[in-house]
């Protein structure tokens, strides 16, 4: 190669290189989906504006330890990058690492049946026979409409660009529009009254104290941020590196500058008994009053289209866990099967049959939208928890850090991430950390599988513990459904 053709061959690829606007397009863009059109609702549900508030303020923080953690991570790590499970696995050992791999698939799938109900609620205000998303006919509807996918992906489609400039701008428009008209409808006084949820002369009991409103902000809060780990994955594509730190940084706080926005900006419209009793999307139940029935339209329309685009890419992102884990023998080895077409067959056939039995489940759910992101929520926590303890843990080691570099950021940073996630766990409500248990402990018969495999012995030290703690919350939470103590659905 002549130094011409050198330089011309360095020219073409710095020119498909990514700058620091198309960055913090890919970081916004990869972390607001279908969530944020039901915020409303969810946050008013169990918290006042004063508590709401708070709540944000705690996520904003969290969320951004744990962004500058996998942005750390991956500069530190570079040779780890199977996803968050990865850091688990090689912190704290297979057995840990196989189930912070398990809760990240059971996120991303269960993620996806909660898409498919937001999907067909919002299908309802067209076509009335929708209502509620997960009726006899929305489930046959999101069914076809999952096995349509399925087959898509078996024939190796996988590149979606156009869908994805389309969902991009159908997730944006109808959010700034409806954020401009709400500043302006915004009623100050609606907004203040009863700021912090006290008791009134109606209400004897309130909505309980302002701790116990945070925490029932948490699983909705940490639902809408699900995907920030993936930002450090456009790193390779950044003309420059330290652009990467920055997109991340001015993504995640335009993300949540426009949660907390959606969230508020309600409060000021509709009080808080009528944005409890909205259905999905409950973005649409606060426009519709403000503009009349065509901003309810555009809600729906903006969902539909929103969600439907992230439903494809979670779909890929579902098969590719078990995947990936197949390969690494994290997960055995009938899930690394490909077919002809290069598709993930076995992975995907395991995850779109996983989703379809709780699609049908989701029938005997009175509020299955939330029911499903909520245990998502909880089933994705083992992931970012690790993940903060993982970069504190390499902090104190000094692995991967020069002589004499200063640790204590990254110390400060891995340490207050590891809190959030630990404040989280707290959060969450008991009954859905019992039934999350319940979906975890099967996946104690598949590491098992896959450590004989590969001739290893099962558990290791401390790790039989683990293993028996999960068996028995699961048989616990068994019972307590049983006796309808606690309800599945």
């Amino acid at each position: 190669m002549t130094t011409t053709d050198a330089t011309t061959s360095v020219q073409a690829e710095a020119s498909h290189k990514l700058t620091l606007i198309p960055l913090i397009a890919l970081v916004v863009g990869s972390m607001i989906g279908g969530g944020v059109f039901n915020l409303p609702s969810d946050m008013s549900r169990g918290a006042s504006p004063g508590a709401i508030i708070v709540g944000w303020l705690i996520t904003g923080f969290g969320m951004l330890m744990l962004a500058f953690v996998y942005q750390n991570l991956a500069v530190r790590k570079p040779d780890l990058n199977a996803g968050p499970y990865a850091y688990a696995k090689a912190g704290f050992g297979s057995f840990v690492g196989f189930n912070s791999a398990w809760g990240y698939w059971l996120s991303a799938f269960l993620g996806n049946v909660a898409y498919a109900v937001a999907i067909f609620s919002a299908l309802s205000y067209f076509v009335p026979v929708f209502e509620g998303g997960n009726n006899l006919p929305s489930i046959i509807g999101a069914s076809l409409c999952l096995w349509l996918v399925h087959a898509l992906v078996l024939k190796g489609i996988k590149q979606a660009a156009f869908v994805n400039v389309v969902t991009t701008i159908a997730k944006l428009v109808p959010l700034f529009l409806f954020i401009l008209i709400a500043i302006i409808a915004f009623n100050w006084d609606k907004f203040t009254l009863n700021f912090w949820g006290a008791a009134d002369a109606q209400d004897t009991g309130g909505l309980g104290s302002v701790v116990d409103q945070v925490k029932s902000t948490m699983l909705v809060t940490l639902w809408v941020f699900i995907g920030i780990e993936g930002a450090s994955v456009y790193s390779a594509r950044a003309a420059r590196r330290s652009d990467v730190g920055r997109a991340t940084v001015i993504g995640f706080i335009g993300a949540l500058g426009i949660y907390v926005l959606v969230s508020l900006l309600a409060t000021g419209v509709l009080s808080q008994p009528e944005l409890a009793g909205l259905k999905v999307p409950s973005m649409a139940g606060v426009f519709e009053p403000l503009v009349g029935a065509w901003g309810a339209a555009l809600i729906n329309l903006g969902l539909m289209v929103s969600v439907g685009g992230a439903f494809l890419s979670w779909t890929l992102l579902c098969a590719e866990i078990p995947f990936t884990c197949g390969k690494d023998g994290t997960f055995p080895k009938w899930f690394a099967k490909e077919n002809e077409n290069g598709s993930p067959a076995n992975s995907l056939w395991a995850t779109n049959i996983l989703i379809q039995l709780f699609l049908i489940l989701s029938f005997f759910s009175q509020s299955a939208y939330q029911f499903f992101y909520f245990i998502a929520s909880v089933a994705i926590l083992p992931p970012y928890v690790l993940s903060g303890a993982y970069a504190l843990k390499l902090a104190l080691a000094g692995d991967s850090y020069g002589v004499g570099e200063s640790r204590r950021k990254d110390m400060l940073v891995g340490a207050l991430a590891t809190v959030y996630g630990l404040w989280l766990v707290y959060a969450a409500s008991l009954e859905y950390l019992l039934m999350c248990a319940v979906l975890f402990a099967p996946g104690i018969i598949v590491y098992a599988k896959a450590r004989s495999e590969r001739g290893e012995r099962v558990f290791a030290g401390f790790e039989i513990i683990i293993a028996i703690a999960v068996v028995a919350l699961a048989l616990l939470a068994a019972w307590l459904m049983w006796t309808g103590k606690i309800s599945p659905l």
